[in-house]
């Protein structure tokens, strides 16, 4: 599928327009980490933009999220790469591949860096950097929901925390208009 399918099928399965922008983000993130890493940027920007697919449909069963994605992106076709990463990033499988690794550490950063954005007084994308980005990831009851333990594993890629936070900065700035920051 292309990315526009990719994001037709997101608008008719998410209407939380929030959430369509995590993905959105998650997408850049998964991208900048590949292309760090020397690998396909394609596929892993897919797999960050198709990542929570199922949110909304299993928000009363939120067990089985991640496996109701898998098996609607197998049903599109999406590479086992890509499946076998969408279960990953909930615990469903083993983290593996480099894929897994990147979606499982990626996919929390976000929220921090959204949060973070949204504490700076421009309260833009553009004017928030690295060291402003890692004094709210020290301070742990802001955005508590954003694991960073999850975001520590990046290290299993050879990548530490605060090159991870610059790739994740810089890809998310690249697509700040659509994220509306």
């Amino acid at each position: 599928m292309t990315r526009d399918e990719c994001v037709a099928v997101l608008r008719q399965n998410c209407g939380n327009r929030n959430l369509l922008k995590h993905m959105f983000a998650t997408e850049a993130v998964m991208k900048g980490l590949a292309e760090r890493l020397g690998e396909d940027t394609e596929s892993w920007g897919l797999a960050g933009l198709m990542h929570d697919l199922d949110v909304e449909e299993t928000a009363d069963t939120p067990e089985t999220h991640g496996l109701v994605s898998a098996e609607k992106l197998e049903g599109m076709g999406f590479s086992d790469e890509i499946i076998h990463a969408v279960k990953a990033h909930n615990d469903h499988v083993p983290r593996e591949s480099g894929m897994d690794r990147a979606l499982y550490a990626g996919d929390p950063l976000t929220g921090l860096i959204v949060a973070a954005t949204l504490m700076h007084p421009e309260k833009k994308l553009a004017f928030v950097d690295v060291p402003f980005v890692m004094r709210r990831y020290k301070e742990k009851r802001f955005a508590a929901g954003a694991s960073r333990e999850q975001m520590e594993t990046i290290t299993d890629l050879g990548i530490e925390l605060e090159e991870f936070i610059g790739i994740a900065l810089v890809a998310m700035q690249g697509i700040s208009d659509e994220l509306g920051l």
